[in-house]
C-alpha cells in the first residue's frame, strides 16, 4: 500500500514536472498536503476498490473520508468472462487535476 501510494505521488510529480522548479519527493512540504491511498481487495468473487484521502493544513488533518467501489472479479464484458484476467489486478491510472 505503501508502494502504491509513493507511485501515485512520483506519477503525479512527474506529470507537474517543471525544470526550473522541480523539486524532490523528501524535500516537499507534508504539513499542508492531501494524502490519497488507493487499494485493491479481494473478497470472495467481489474485488473492492478502496481511495482513502486525508488532508492535512499546517500540520493539522482537517478532513478524511475513505470510498468503496465493489466490482466482481471477473465481470461479463462483450469478451465473455475470462478466468485469467481479473480485477484485481488491473493497472491504475492516475489523473491529478
Amino acid at each position: 500500500m505503501k508502494y502504491i501510494f509513493l507511485f501515485i505521488v512520483a506519477t503525479a510529480l512527474y506529470s507537474c514536472h517543471n525544470t526550473q522548479n522541480e523539486q524532490k519527493l523528501e524535500q516537499l512540504d507534508k504539513k499542508s498536503a492531501r494524502e490519497v491511498t488507493l487499494k485493491t481487495v479481494t473478497v470472495g468473487d467481489s474485488v473492492l476498490h478502496i481511495t482513502t484521502q486525508h488532508i492535512w493544513f499546517n500540520g493539522e488533518q482537517v478532513a478524511a473520508q475513505s470510498d468503496t467501489i465493489k466490482t466482481a472479479v471477473s465481470p461479463k464484458s462483450w469478451d465473455g468472462v475470462d478466468s485469467l484476467k481479473t480485477l484485481s489486478k488491473v493497472p491504475i491510472y492516475v489523473t491529478v487535476q
